[in-house]
């Protein structure tokens, strides 16, 4: 199991190219888990990140 990545809402919008505002709605609907350490601190794992990226199109035809 490779080590957790942990990084702060903001760093995986920035790592993604979104809006902090939309990681947090994708933990909202279950798309991404939610690390919570104390009240207001919460972190995503970006390998988690990572593994929710699917290619498509652009394949190449044999």
């Amino acid at each position: 199991m490779a080590q957790r990545r942990y990084a702060s809402t903001k760093d995986a919008a920035d790592y993604l190219g979104v809006t902090d505002r939309t990681i947090r709605a994708m933990i909202s609907d279950g798309r991404l888990t939610g690390y919570r350490n104390g009240t207001r601190l919460v972190r995503v794992d970006l390998n988690e990140v990572d593994a929710m990226m699917t290619a498509f199109g652009g394949g190449v035809s044999a």
